[in-house]
């Protein structure tokens, strides 16, 4: 039971590290390259933005969840890989209830992103609050990599 509890955490913070490099680099990327306009490309991002927090969040509570049944002790929800995935649910929670509904409500203001003007106090809004998205999910995919490190490490000083 323990290995089978091991493996889901493995796979619950992989899949969540996969969709998270999946729709930075790939799905985002793609969107901005193949798409005709910014304001449609934002479009499919933040639509596939909002799932993936969804799963994100799941995933992080599986993690938990499967250590803390497989350990039988809060103390697991202490270490340094549980910590990383808490830190992992806090900043996707942030984005997806701080940060993007306020980028949403910005985009429906200007009306179009792409023929807003450069200067425009709105666009430099949702240019910061980009920003702020982006360190957000970078945070994320950082303290996700820590945790696998540990969580590998874990593994290793248990045989």
């Amino acid at each position: 039971m323990s290995t089978l509890l091991r493996t889901i955490e493995f796979l619950s913070l992989s899949l969540w590290l996969g969709s998270d490099v999946f729709l930075s680099f790939v799905v985002a990327l793609g969107a901005f390259r193949i798409l005709g306009s910014r304001d449609q490309a934002g479009a499919i991002v933040g639509f596939a933005l909002w799932r993936m927090h969804f799963i994100g969040v799941v995933c992080g509570i599986v993690v938990l969840l499967a250590r803390l049944l497989r350990t039988r002790t809060l103390a697991s929800l202490v270490t340094p890989a549980a910590l990383c995935v808490v830190l992992m649910i806090l900043l996707t929670v942030v984005s997806q209830h701080a940060v993007s509904p306020k980028m949403a409500a910005l985009r429906v203001h200007m009306g179009s992103i792409q023929a807003t003007a450069a200067d425009s106090p709105l666009l430099a809004e949702f240019g910061k609050l980009h920003r702020i998205s982006v360190s957000l999910e970078s945070g994320v995919l950082l303290a996700g990599f820590a945790a696998m490190y540990l969580m590998v490490r874990e593994l290793a000083s248990t045989r």
